[in-house]
C-alpha cells in the first residue's frame, strides 16, 4: 500500500512539473529605445530626445493557452530628454553639487539634458494568437503593462548659456528615486525550435509619476517662486527578444 501511495505521489509531482514547464517561459530582451521628456509647464518645454537601451530577463506564466501573466527584471539606460527654460531665470537642480556655481541659476533659453538609468520590474497581461495552432508565427499584444522603476543614475548637462556649457553633472538628488509607468506593446513571435522563439515588436511606455523633485525656483513677475511642474518620460522601444 505504501508503495502504491508513493508511486501515485511521485506521478503527481512529475505531472505538475511537466505542466509547470509547459505553462512557463522565460527569455531575454535587448531593446533600443527612443525617449522624450515633457512637463506640465508650457514655459519649460521638451525640445529633443534620447536614444537608449533596455536589457532584461522576462518571464511568462500561461494560465490559459494564449493568455499569460508577464513580469521580469530589466535595466533602462539613457532615458530622458532635453528641457528648455522659458523663464527669465531658473534654479532647476538645487540639490545637486554642480561643477561650478554659475550653473546653479540658469538664464532664459538654457537647455537642460537629462540621462537617467533605471532598474525596472514590469508586470502585466499578454495575449497571443495566430492563423492556426500549428503555425510557427504568432502575434501578441501586451496590455496593460505597469512598470516600477528604481533610479540608479541621473546625469545632466547644460547648454545655451552665456558661459561655458557643462556635461556629465551628477543630478541624482534632483531626480525622484521611484518611477511608476504604464504601457502597451505588440508584435510577432517566430518559433525557431521546439523550445526557442524569437520575438520582435514595438512597445510604448509612459511615466505617470513626476521625474523631478520640484525643489527648484523660477523668476516670475519679478520674484522667485517654486517650480513645481510635473516632468514625465515617454518612450518607444523596438523589442527584440529570445524565449525558451
Amino acid at each position: 500500500m505504501k508503495k502504491i501511495v508513493s508511486l501515485l505521489f511521485f506521478s503527481l509531482l512529475l505531472h505538475l512539473s511537466v505542466e509547470a514547464q509547459q505553462s512557463f517561459r522565460f527569455g531575454f530582451q535587448a531593446s533600443p529605445t527612443f525617449s522624450s521628456l515633457r512637463t506640465s509647464d508650457k514655459k519649460i518645454e521638451g525640445i529633443s530626445s534620447n536614444w537608449g537601451l533596455k536589457l532584461g530577463m522576462n518571464g511568462e506564466y500561461y494560465f490559459a493557452r494564449n493568455y499569460a501573466f508577464i513580469s521580469g527584471l530589466g535595466f533602462g539606460f539613457n532615458q530622458g530628454g532635453t528641457l528648455q527654460n522659458g523663464y527669465e531665470k531658473g534654479v532647476f537642480w538645487p540639490n545637486s553639487e554642480l561643477s561650478e556655481p554659475r550653473f546653479d541659476t540658469l538664464p532664459q533659453n538654457a537647455k537642460l539634458y537629462y540621462r537617467v538609468n533605471y532598474v525596472e520590474i514590469p508586470f502585466g497581461l499578454k495575449m497571443r494568437g495566430g492563423s492556426n495552432e500549428d503555425s510557427r508565427i504568432r502575434y501578441y499584444a501586451e496590455i496593460p503593462v505597469f512598470t516600477i522603476g528604481f533610479r540608479t543614475k541621473g546625469v545632466g548637462g547644460i547648454r545655451g548659456t552665456n558661459s561655458q556649457n557643462t556635461e556629465d553633472e551628477d543630478i541624482r538628488s534632483d531626480v525622484n528615486a521611484l518611477s511608476l509607468s504604464w504601457g502597451l506593446g505588440g508584435g510577432i513571435e517566430y518559433e525557431i525550435a521546439s523550445s526557442a522563439t524569437l520575438v520582435a515588436g514595438l512597445a510604448y511606455q509612459k511615466q505617470f509619476t513626476d521625474l523631478t523633485r520640484d525643489k527648484g525656483t523660477v523668476l516670475k513677475n519679478g520674484a522667485f517662486v517654486k517650480e513645481d511642474s510635473k516632468g514625465t518620460i515617454g518612450l518607444i522601444s523596438l523589442r527584440l527578444g529570445l524565449f525558451f
